[in-house]
């Protein structure tokens, strides 16, 4: 398929509908600053800035699916504790999602806590049960699958090994899903897989595949063999298996497919899984062939390991990556993508700046203003005025040249390292997306008058004002544009 296809793929995935099982887990990250150790015990101590909670394991598949624009049925099971409740309430609002989180009284909710200081993370704190769920709690689980898988298209089981699907619970779901006419991906755990015997698709990863099998996994010509094992002997209809940073192989009914690896850079491989597994379920679940899942599964998976943490890939990236932009030109994304990756940055211990304007034939005064907004940070990212917003601002002649234009022209210079877009009058809400640790602007503004500025000193930023070059203002005039911003 060409890049225009895959765009169209990547499209076709909103449409897509798609019903997760498996075992649900709270994430927890304590960032914050180590400057001295401890006067108890031979320990650093971590003076901590803030705290951030998200689904995990089955919860991240979910995560994936709701990037991607995909509606997702979840079910799983969590404990009558507060952190079930906090995943209870974290599942519930993301978009396009119907939650069926059922509650089994004295069971802890799978939670793990990771300590992180200056973009390392010092430790992870697991509070877990990973005892099967009450036999009664798998019988409502399994009716309630029989009802919703024949609203969604693709059934997938993701397992963890914390109960939700332990003994006869997986066989039954596969039945139930293939009964209504439905594929079932599976995303594997443990050595024995016979307990997902009959899936459409099951993808494991090389260290698996050994374990499932017991086979030689070294290089891929093993790969293919040991998979071909394992589809023959569990009746398998193909088995993806991912091999880090040699790529996917896809092992299916029309013989071999290999994927090289897709990351231009690797910073963590938390969460790539869920990553496969979510856009591989939803490809297949837009009717796309088995082949161009993969495809799409492998550029997702090249994504979300070039970002620190357990992340997804926003179906806007995917369009972007597949769209083959190169160079500076890598550095214009969507707002979201822009937020995701200043939280990276942050997680990194990098100061994060914005600032933002119609940058509408670019002058020294523009150019003065941004290398100084750089010497205040670690990353800055530029927010550009859309044209309509211009339009509306200036009048019907302005701008003189598109956003494309200008924010291709703020990307090549070596001051901005992100350059996104915003469509209202003020960028307040893309500095609510942000969040960033230093606010920009002029020195012909008053802090108290920038939008944005209180409120990013509640969390601890700062708004810096950038001396003008003294002779900007009458350049552009001789120029005739009287041009500001």
């Amino acid at each position: 398929m060409g890049p225009a296809d895959l765009a169209e793929a990547v499209r076709a995935l909103r449409r897509a509908s798609v019903l997760v099982v498996g075992d649900a887990m709270l994430d927890r990250t304590v960032y914050g600053r180590v400057s001295r150790i401890s006067p108890e015990a031979p320990v650093p101590v971590l003076a901590v800035d803030r705290e951030v909670a998200m689904p995990g394991g089955a919860g991240n598949v979910v995560r994936n699916l709701t990037a991607l624009g995909t509606s997702v049925a979840f079910l799983s099971v969590v404990g009558d504790d507060q952190a079930g409740s906090d995943l209870t309430g974290l599942i519930g609002g993301q978009p396009g999602v119907e939650p069926w989180l059922l509650v089994q009284g004295g069971r802890a909710t799978t939670t793990k806590t990771r300590f992180i200081a200056s973009g390392q993370q010092l430790l992870r704190a697991d509070h877990e049960v990973a005892q099967p769920i009450h036999p009664r709690l798998a019988d409502r689980m399994i009716r309630i699958a029989q009802d919703t898988v024949a609203a969604t298209k693709v059934m997938v089981l993701s397992d963890y090994r914390k109960g939700v699907l332990a003994g006869d619970v997986s066989p039954r779901l596969i039945a139930a899903a293939h009964a209504a006419g439905r594929r079932v991906v599976v995303d594997p755990k443990g050595e024995d897989f016979a307990m997902y015997a009959g899936a459409d698709l099951i993808v494991p990863n090389r260290a698996e595949l050994h374990r499932a099998t017991g086979m030689d996994v070294d290089g891929e010509a093993a790969v293919v063999a040991a998979a071909r094992v394992l589809r023959d002997r569990h009746g398998f209809g193909a088995v993806l298996v991912t091999r880090g940073q040699h790529g996917m192989a896809l092992l299916d009914g029309d013989g071999l497919h290999h994927f090289p690896a897709e990351a231009a850079e690797v910073a963590d491989i938390s969460g790539a899984g869920d990553t496969v597994v979510a856009v591989v379920a939803a490809a297949l679940a837009a009717g796309l062939p088995m082949p161009v899942a993969a495809r799409l599964s492998n550029v997702a998976a090249g994504l979300v390991v070039g970002k620190l943490g357990t992340a997804v890939a926003q179906d806007t990236e995917l369009l972007e990556a597949l769209g083959g932009r190169h160079g500076a030109l890598r550095k214009i994304v969507s707002r979201g993508h822009a937020a995701e990756q200043a939280e990276r940055w942050r997680r990194r211990g990098w100061r994060v700046g914005f600032t933002d304007g119609h940058f509408d034939l670019l002058h020294p005064g523009h150019l003065h203003l941004l290398e100084q907004a750089r010497r205040w940070c670690d990353r800055l990212v530029v927010g550009v005025h859309v044209d309509d917003a211009v339009r509306r601002m200036k009048g019907p002649t302005r701008p003189v040249q598109a956003e494309a234009t200008r924010a291709a022209v703020l990307a090549s210079l070596p001051s901005v390292d992100l350059v996104t877009f915003f469509e209202e009058d003020t960028p307040l809400a893309l500095i609510e997306a942000l969040r960033p640790d230093v606010l920009v602007k002029g020195a012909d503004n008053r802090v108290d008058q920038i939008p944005g500025g209180l409120l990013l000193q509640e969390w601890g930023g700062v708004v810096r004002l950038a001396d003008l070059l003294p002779d900007a203002d009458a350049t552009v005039a001789r120029l005739g544009l009287g041009l500001k911003g």
